[in-house]
C-alpha cells in the first residue's frame, strides 16, 4: 500500500511540474520576445528627439550666422568688428558640424547614420543653398583675419548672398524638421500597435495555459486525493494489525526453537536415496522408531509413521523437496502407537558427481511441543495487552493521517481550487478593446498565478519533502527551518555544527525528520515562542539534534500520563519513531523558561 501511494504521488506531482515548467516557459518565452521586439524598435528611436533637436537649432544658428553678419556691416568699432568676426566663425562651425552629422552622422552629438529616402532627398535639395551661405560665411571671415581694417564694401557681396539665401533656408530646413517629426511619430504609432499585438498574443497564452495546464492540473489533484484517501481506509487496518501479529509470532517461533535447541544436543540422523530407500539411520534415530539395520528396502516414510496419511505427506514433502531441500516440523506415530513430533531438515547430498542423497538431520521436538502450547498460554495475555495498545497508538495513528489528509484536501479545494475558479472568471471577463483595464488585469492574474503557485508548493511542502530524498536529513531540515519560518513569521534558525552531511538509512532519515517536524510544530502551536533554534552535532557514532525554544514551557511528567489530545499523543508518536530507529529522546521544559527536545541517534544502526 505505501508503496503503490509513493508511486501515485510521485506521478502525480512529476505531471504537475512537467505542466508547470511547460507553462512558465510559455509565458516567459512570450515576455522575452515581446522584450526583444520592443527594445529592438525603442533601440531605432533613441537619437529621434536628438536628430529633431539638432535639426531645429540649424534654423537658430542660421539666424544667428545672417544677424551677426548682418550687423558687421553696419558696425564701425574695430574691437567690436573683430569680436562678432570671432563670433561668426564659432556659430559657422557648429552650424557647419551639425549639418553634415545630420546627413552622416556623429558619435559625439549621437547623430545615426540612417536618413530615411525622402529626408535624404530634401537635404540634396537644401545642399546648394547651405553651401552658398557658408561659403559666403567663410570668405566673410578669411578677409577679416588676413585684414582687420577691411572696408565693409570688400565683402559687402558675400554679406548680400547670405542675405538672400537665409529665407530658403530656413523654409527647407523647417521642411526637414516636421518630415524628422512625421517619422517619428510613426514609429510610436507603430510601438503602439505592437504593444496591443503582443497584450493579445499574452492573453491567448494566458487562455490556453489556462485550458489545457491549470484547469486538468486541478482536476488531477483532485482526482489523486480522492483516490490517495480511499486507498488508504481499505488498506490501513489490515496493514498495522498483519504487520504487528506476524512480528509477534515469529519471534515466539525463534524463542522456542532456540530452546528447543538448548534442551536437544543430540541429533537423529539418516542417509536416504531420493526416492526415500533409507541407506544409513543413525542410532538414536533406530531406537526411537525401532529400526531394524537388516532391513535394507525399508522406505523412510515407512519407518517414521505407521498412519497412512503421515507416510504419505512424508513421502510427497521428499519427492517435492528433494532437490531444492526442506526444513519444518511435522508429525510421526511410531510403532507402538507414540506420536512423536519432528523438526527435521532434508538436505540434498552428492558425493559423487553421478550419485545423489538426501540427508536427514531431526530433533525429536515432542516434549517442546507440549511446552511450546503451555508457553502460548502463559504468553497470550502478555501480546493481548501489547496488541490493545497497539491499537490505539494505531487508530490515533489514523486518525492524524486522516486529518492531515483531509487538511490538504480542504487546502487544494478552499485555496488552490478557489484561485483558478478565479483566475477563469478574470480571464473571461478581459475585453482586449479596452486597453487600460486590460492591463491592470493582467497584473492581477499574474499575482493571482504567482498564489496559486505558492499554494501548490505549501501544499506539496507538507509531504515528504523532495530535499530529504535526494540531498538527505541535513538539506531536508534547512529547507523545513526556512519554509516554515517564511510562513510563520518565526525566527526558526538551523545550526549544523559540526557540518555533518552523511546520508543515512532512508528509513532513518524519515523518522529523524518527522520527529524534528514534530517538535517544531510543537514549539510554534503549543508553546507561544517567538524564537525556536534546531542545532545539529555529531561524533564517530552518535548524530545529535537539539530543538530549543523561547516558549512558555510545560511540566513534562504531566504529558507522560496524558492519553488523548495532540500533545500527549505527539509526544508518543515522537517515542515511537526514535524508539523504531534504536534512538533516545529527551525532553526538558519548566514553565515559563521554554522547552528543549533531544534527538540521540546512533550512526552505527542507521
Amino acid at each position: 500500500m505505501t508503496k503503490s501511494s509513493n508511486s501515485l504521488d510521485q506521478r502525480t506531482f512529476d505531471k504537475l511540474r512537467r505542466l508547470y515548467i511547460i507553462a512558465l516557459s510559455t509565458i516567459a518565452l512570450s515576455v522575452i520576445i515581446s522584450q526583444i521586439l520592443i527594445r529592438t524598435h525603442l533601440s531605432g528611436q533613441e537619437s529621434d528627439s536628438t536628430v529633431i533637436n539638432v535639426a531645429g537649432r540649424q534654423r537658430m544658428l542660421s539666424q544667428k550666422l545672417t544677424k551677426d553678419i548682418v550687423s558687421l556691416s553696419v558696425e564701425s568699432n574695430q574691437t567690436n568688428r573683430i569680436l562678432l568676426k570671432d563670433k561668426i566663425k564659432e556659430t559657422l562651425h557648429l552650424w557647419e558640424l551639425s549639418h553634415h552629422a545630420l546627413q552622416n552622422g556623429n558619435d559625439s552629438l549621437g547623430l545615426p547614420k540612417k536618413n530615411s529616402i525622402k529626408v535624404a532627398s530634401k537635404f540634396k535639395v537644401l545642399n546648394p543653398v547651405f553651401d552658398t551661405i557658408n561659403e559666403a560665411s567663410k570668405s566673410i571671415i578669411d578677409k577679416l583675419e588676413n585684414n582687420p581694417f577691411l572696408a565693409i564694401e570688400s565683402y559687402i557681396v558675400d554679406i548680400e548672398k547670405v542675405k538672400a539665401n537665409e529665407d530658403n533656408f530656413l523654409m527647407m530646413m523647417d521642411d526637414i524638421v516636421n518630415q524628422y517629426d512625421l517619422e517619428a511619430d510613426e514609429k510610436v504609432e507603430w510601438l503602439r500597435k505592437l504593444e496591443l499585438w503582443l497584450t493579445g498574443l499574452t492573453l491567448l497564452i494566458l487562455l490556453g495555459e489556462f485550458l489545457f495546464i491549470f484547469w486538468p492540473a486541478a482536476k488531477s489533484v483532485k482526482t489523486t486525493l480522492a483516490e490517495l484517501l480511499s486507498a488508504e481506509k481499505r488498506a490501513k487496518k489490515m496493514a498495522f494489525d498483519a504487520d504487528e501479529l506476524s512480528a509477534a509470532k515469529e519471534k515466539s517461533i525463534r524463542e522456542l526453537r532456540a530452546l528447543s535447541h538448548a534442551m536437544d544436543d543430540t541429533l537423529l540422523f539418516a542417509r536416504i536415496l531420493p526416492n526415500g530407500h533409507v541407506l544409513h539411520m543413525g542410532n538414536k534415530f533406530s531406537r526411537l522408531f525401532g529400526f531394524s539395520k537388516f532391513n535394507q528396502s525399508a522406505m523412510f516414510w515407512d519407518v517414521l509413521s505407521i498412519d497412512e496419511q503421515e507416510q504419505m505427506a512424508i513421502e510427497e514433502l521428499i519427492n517435492k523437496f528433494k532437490k531444492t531441500g526442506w526444513q519444518g516440523e511435522f508429525k510421526a506415530t511410531a510403532k507402538n502407537g507414540d506420536a512423536i513430533w519432528l523438526e527435521m531438515a532434508i538436505i540434498p547430498f552428492s558425493p559423487t558427481d553421478e550419485k545423489s542423497e538426501l540427508l536427514i538431520i531431526a530433533q525429536e521436538i515432542t516434549e517442546r511441543k507440549a511446552g511450546q502450547l503451555e508457553i502460548e498460554r502463559l504468553t497470550e495475555k502478555s501480546f493481548e495487552e501489547k496488541m490493545n495498545q497497539q491499537k490505539v497508538i494505531s487508530s490515533k495513528i489514523i486518525e492524524n493521517q486522516e486529518k492531515e489528509q483531509n487538511r490538504i484536501a480542504k487546502d487544494v479545494h478552499d485555496g488552490i481550487g478557489q484561485m483558478l475558479t478565479g483566475l477563469k472568471y478574470n480571464l473571461e471577463s478581459i475585453d482586449i478593446k479596452d486597453i487600460d483595464k486590460t492591463a491592470s488585469k493582467i497584473e492581477h492574474l499574474k499575482e493571482l498565478t504567482a498564489n496559486i503557485i505558492k499554494g501548490v508548493r505549501t501544499a506539496t511542502f507538507n509531504l515528504t519533502p523532495p530535499e530529504l530524498t535526494d540531498h538527505g536529513i541535513v538539506p531536508a531540515i534547512t529547507k523545513l527551518t526556512q519554509e516554515l519560518a517564511r510562513l510563520t513569521g518565526k525566527d526558526i534558525v538551523f545550526f549544523n555544527k559540526t557540518n555533518f552531511s552523511q546520508r543515512l538509512d532512508s528509513l532513518a532519515e524519515i523518522n529523524i525528520y518527522r520527529i524534528t517536524q514534530e517538535a517544531i510544530n510543537n514549539a510554534i502551536k503549543y508553546a507561544e515562542s517567538t524564537h525556536i533554534l534546531v542545532s545539529l552535532s555529531h561524533s564517530e557514532k552518535m548524530l545529535s539534534i537539539v530543538i530549543d525554544d523561547n516558549g512558555k514551557g510545560f511540566e513534562p511528567e504531566k504529558v507522560k500520563h496524558v492519553k488523548n489530545g495532540d500533545g500527549g499523543m505527539g509526544m508518543t508518536f515522537m517515542r515511537e519513531r526514535i524508539k523504531y530507529i534504536e534512538g533516545r529522546l529527551f525532553l526538558t521544559s519548566e514553565k515559563g523558561k521554554g522547552t528543549r527536545v533531544t534527538l540521540n541517534i546512533p550512526l552505527t544502526n542507521t
